[in-house]
């Protein structure tokens, strides 16, 4: 008898031990409730400006000279370049003059022509020599 007693109780706690995971699981099959919206998102707050940090005024003011003396230098640079060219044409004997216009003419179509080509086969290069 003692040891119908003791499976019963084994009995009682096996159904005991499946009853309560099977009944929580039933109080959650219902669909969970809508969240809030995060206020955040409306409303004029919507469209943050980043604040421009800057630095001081000394440090700001000698980076702007800077970029404008880099400017120069470049623009004068070219125009340095451009000069050059033109008065090492300049000495030459009429012959040379015009071999030398001739070979800046084909120099410049076959330029234009590899960048076309280049251009029509892939698009990133079509980009690059609009």
């Amino acid at each position: 008898m003692n040891n119908l007693h003791s499976k019963r109780l084994i009995i009682s706690f096996l159904v005991l031990a499946i009853a309560i995971p099977v009944s929580q699981a039933q109080s959650f099959s219902r669909p969970p409730a809508p969240k809030q919206q995060n206020s955040s998102s409306k409303g004029p707050l919507k469209h943050k400006k980043t604040a421009k940090i800057k630095g001081p005024r000394a440090v700001e003011k000698s980076k702007k000279d800077q970029e404008t003396k880099q400017s120069k230098l470049k623009k004068n640079y070219g125009k340095y370049v451009r000069e050059n060219q033109k008065r090492s044409i300049e000495i030459q004997s009429p012959e040379v003059k015009a071999r030398m216009k001739q070979n800046i003419k084909d120099a410049d179509t076959s330029n234009k022509a590899k960048h076309k080509n280049s251009a029509t086969r892939t698009r990133r290069a079509g980009k690059k020599y609009k």
